[in-house]
């Protein structure tokens, strides 16, 4: 298998943070790594592999250094396992006319909603269940692996103006359809409602039961409803899928997915059509590098963190303690003291790996006058002058002198000026750690889409600029 199927095997299989962390986990046991976990107390060697992960959606893979940690530092990637979506509320069910039962959802991050109109979607993410201690719930990742949902569009004759732009409301237009109440049931409780009013009013008079009949219909209509959304259909979904007891689950983090699996478009298959290449992409490379470079003096350390689609600010996220406590450990698990701590992270540099905006055909206007990066022609480094890329010309340079030494072009983005771009988990890191960080990422057209894409050359060049950073 080439560079290019794996990477669509594992975004394949990654349908969300979770998936993503179990699929990293997964690559590093069969490479030799060793769990350590955050509880336990760190004994580490010289030479060894290892990794942690954080609330099953975040992953910190390492290879210890063959010199001394303080004087040959740390060398990072750092990337995320998080992509934008829709996650599925509490109590999510909803019934439209007693038929219609669609899901209630919340936007994730930033997405083009309009992309996720009309595709086949299914539900992956976490659930906990109940355990013997109530403070460690058990946990169980989840993936339906279906089509069982859809967001259909309105209809253009219903809404002329779809063309010509429409602001989406997100608590409305963006509900996915999940099925039709059964007719059968339906007919059921109509007829036991009926049943329980002729009773009722057996002996009443003309008036009542003239409105006998809008009773009827309301009183069905009220008990289809309460029916459906109190008896825990997605929970029943979820248990049945796990195999274990709907009563057991204590709650759940469901993500919406697009069924349909990425691949390869173009006439000579040059194109990667895919989801969640932001910022998976960019994970894979880091660990194809992490386990295919050589041997070296400086400790080698591979970062997918989550939930930097919103902002980072989660204790799996980059505006937390998490790298810095891990990188700690890593120095006091190999009998140094906090001090050589410091004076690692003084010889140290990270490689924040995202995607940049590549040049795209319809919109050349959207790019900077004189820097334009384009599919195929190798990664990116990213600048800005108001610092929410976290690129100087110290790190620029080291990363040409990179790519330079692998043969990788590399290309320069900086955002137009009248426009505002966003940001990384460079910039965070950067100010956490005070080590130089240099912000890139491979170029890619309908970033945020619910179906990105990419270059296959630019899959290669990444792989091999990575690999020549921690070579």
């Amino acid at each position: 298998m080439n560079n290019t199927q794996e990477l669509l095997d594992f975004i394949n299989k990654s349908k969300t943070a979770f998936q993503s962390a179990y699929e990293i986990k997964s690559i590093l046991d069969k490479q030799g790594y060793n769990q350590v976990k955050e509880e336990d107390k760190w004994n580490l060697k010289k030479g060894g592999k290892y990794y942690v992960i954080k609330n099953d959606s975040a992953v910190i893979a390492f290879e210890i250094g063959t010199g001394e940690v303080e004087k040959d530092g740390f060398r990072l990637i750092g990337a995320h396992t998080d992509s934008p979506g829709f996650r599925i509320k509490p109590n999510a069910e909803m019934l439209v006319e007693g038929h219609y039962l669609k899901l209630n959802t919340e936007v994730y991050g930033g997405p083009i909603l309009s992309t996720w109109f009309d595709r086949p979607l299914s539900i992956a993410g976490r659930v906990t269940l109940k355990s013997e201690n109530v403070f460690k719930p058990e946990v169980e990742l989840i993936d339906v692996n279906k089509p069982i949902l859809i967001i259909p569009n309105l209809a253009i004759h219903m809404n002329r103006n779809i063309n010509e732009g429409y602001l989406y409301n997100k608590q409305k237009d963006t509900l996915p359809l999940m099925t039709i109440a059964n007719d059968d049931y339906s007919e059921n409780v109509t007829l036991e409602t009926q049943n329980n009013l002729e009773i009722e009013e057996e002996n009443t008079d003309n008036k009542i039961n003239n409105t006998k009949t809008e009773k009827l219909e309301n009183e069905s209509l009220n008990i289809v409803v309460n029916k459906l959304e109190k008896d825990d259909y997605l929970l029943k979904l979820i248990a049945e899928t796990l195999k274990v007891d709907y009563k057991d689950i204590l709650d759940f983090d469901l993500l919406l997915y697009e069924y349909t699996e990425g691949m390869l478009i173009g006439v000579n298959d040059e194109f990667i059509s895919c989801g969640r290449l932001d910022d998976l992409w960019m994970v894979f490379a880091g660990l194809k590098a992490l386990i295919n470079s050589n041997e070296i003096s400086a400790t080698k350390v591979l970062v997918a963190l989550d939930n930097e689609e919103i902002g980072s600010l989660t204790a799996q996220g980059a505006n937390s303690s998490i790298l810095e406590n891990v990188l700690e450990r890593i120095t006091l698990g190999l009998k140094k003291e906090r001090e050589d701590f410091k004076r690692a992270l003084s010889n140290s540099i990270m490689i924040s790996a995202d995607l940049a905006h590549g040049l795209h055909p319809n919109y050349t206007e959207k790019c900077d006058p004189t820097s334009k990066p384009m599919l195929g022609k190798g990664p990116v480094l990213k600048i800005a002058a108001g610092g929410s890329y976290s690129t100087d010309s110290y790190a620029s340079a080291v990363f040409k002198g990179i790519c330079e030494k692998a043969k990788v072009p590399c290309q320069v983005f900086v955002n137009r000026s009248d426009l505002r771009g966003g940001t990384t988990i460079g910039p965070i890191t950067a100010s956490k750690l005070n080590i130089p960080v240099i912000d890139m990422g491979a170029p890619v057209l309908s970033m945020h889409s619910i179906r990105e894409l990419a270059s296959v050359k630019d899959n290669e060049y990444t792989i091999k600029a990575f690999t020549e950073f921690f070579n």
